[in-house]
């Protein structure tokens, strides 16, 4: 066992922060989808020189591709995971990268639907699917439990945070050069740092025990992660696996309800502040800086408190806002808007760093690629409530019972963990 956690793995750790700062291109697609969008003009080519060849979609063309990426990314969590596992993190983080930085250079250089479908919607979505499954287990198995929220909610913090950058630097290349260039040039930007980030990352040696967390007035603490490395065949056979996913579902489906009406919400209650109006990017900027917080934050003091607090305070702190949301919109309260979506938006990040940890914890670090993979499909599925939010908005003319419903499932959400201890085998009672 070690004394002191090696230098070795804060370079992993920030390394796969690096690979998630690149895939998470996925959050600024509304800054393409801005150029490309014109429902008037629908259909035909574009005028400007910048863009020649390319056509105007409608709202629906341009959101398939990200949909698509989407569905597609939660899918390839599963083989990623399992390249992870079996031959390195090195392996899946470069050929998710590549993948990622080829289906964005086929999207510009293609200059059509079909390419924007293929290349960021298929390709981007295998890239980061196998990507992503990479740093997060090879970073955690150099950590000891008690540090795993902290290292989980820091590389993950790089997908979330990618926006922050890739929108402003998007808008940028869009502006200076166009559409294709834009695309083909983070694609090139994307392969460099994905090899070097990549190429960084490493799992411990054979042999290798994470330092122990630290005594408290001389009394060791209590373990909060099995000793047992399950394999995924094992772990299906459990009810915990299935509470887990239930739970991603839960902090999923609300984050991504609010993020989907976010910046609607927020833009009409910018009217009402100068401020905001002339510095647009900052309600831009805002949902990206509070989702990775979230996932660093949560992390820190999910290993303090434990991941069951963690994930009930957020997910219950998250339903209150909720519930309280027709009333908050009613009143037009710029201050209790943006505290209530950036809550939102701190959850969902935080369930990201949370996910992993649970999984880690139930279920060992040695396979936690692939069985994290097989939990992530909860993910995936929380997309559904953004799809249901539209659907009641346009029967009834406001999100109001969107709100009601999906608070209803944070705390059935909150529930199912109380009620959710991780398994243990006989072995390790003796």
């Amino acid at each position: 066992m070690a004394d002191k956690v090696p230098g070795r793995a804060w370079v992993v750790t920030f390394a796969g922060t690096a690979v998630n700062l690149c895939l998470g291109i996925l959050y600024a697609w509304s800054v393409w989808a801005k150029a490309l969008i014109n429902e008037k003009l629908a259909g035909q080519p574009m005028t400007d020189a910048m863009n020649a060849g390319w056509v105007y979609l409608t709202n629906a063309e341009a959101a398939t591709p990200f949909s698509l990426c989407v569905l597609i990314f939660a899918l390839f969590m599963i083989p990623g995971g399992r390249i992870q596992d079996k031959f390195g993190p090195k392996v899946g983080a470069i050929t998710g990268g590549l993948f990622l930085a080829l289906g964005c250079i086929i999207a510009g250089l293609s200059k059509s639907y079909t390419g924007l479908v293929i290349g960021f919607g298929i390709l981007g979505g295998i890239g980061m699917g196998i990507g992503y499954a990479a740093p997060t287990p090879a970073a955690l198995k150099w950590f000891g439990p008690h540090k795993r929220g902290l290292i989980a909610g820091l590389v993950v913090g790089g997908y979330g945070g990618a926006a922050l950058y890739i929108s402003p630097l998007a808008a940028y290349l869009l502006a200076s050069g166009g559409i294709t260039y834009s695309f083909v040039w983070l694609g090139i930007f994307f392969a460099v740092v994905v090899i070097i980030a990549g190429s960084l990352l490493s799992w411990p040696p054979v042999g290798y025990v994470p330092p122990a967390a630290p005594m408290v007035a001389g009394v060791a603490p209590k373990a909060v992660g099995t000793t047992i490395d399950w394999v995924a065949s094992d772990m299906i056979k459990t009810w915990q696996f299935y509470a887990l996913v239930f739970m991603f579902i839960g902090t999923t489906q609300s984050g991504l309800m609010v993020i989907a009406n976010a910046a609607k919400i927020l833009a009409e209650a910018a009217k009402a502040v100068p401020f905001l109006v002339a510095n647009a990017w900052i309600l831009a900027s805002y949902g990206g800086i509070v989702n990775a917080l979230g996932r660093v934050g949560t992390g820190l003091y999910s290993d303090k408190i434990g991941r069951g607090n963690a994930y009930s305070l957020n997910c219950l702190v998250s339903a209150l806002f909720l519930f309280l949301m027709p009333w908050i919109a009613a009143s037009g309260n710029v201050f209790l808007l943006f505290l209530a979506i950036g809550i939102a938006y701190w959850q969902y990040g935080g369930g990201l760093a949370l996910m992993p940890s649970f999984t880690a914890d139930f279920y060992g670090p040695k396979n936690l690629g692939f069985n994290y993979g097989l939990v992530f499909i909860g993910w995936g599925l929380g997309f559904f409530m953004a799809r249901l939010a539209g659907t009641i908005k346009d029967i009834t003319g406001t999100l109001n019972w969107a709100y009601i419903i999906s608070g209803i499932i944070l705390v059935l959400s909150v529930i199912v963990c109380r009620l959710t201890k991780r398994p243990v085998l006989e072995s390790e009672r003796r």
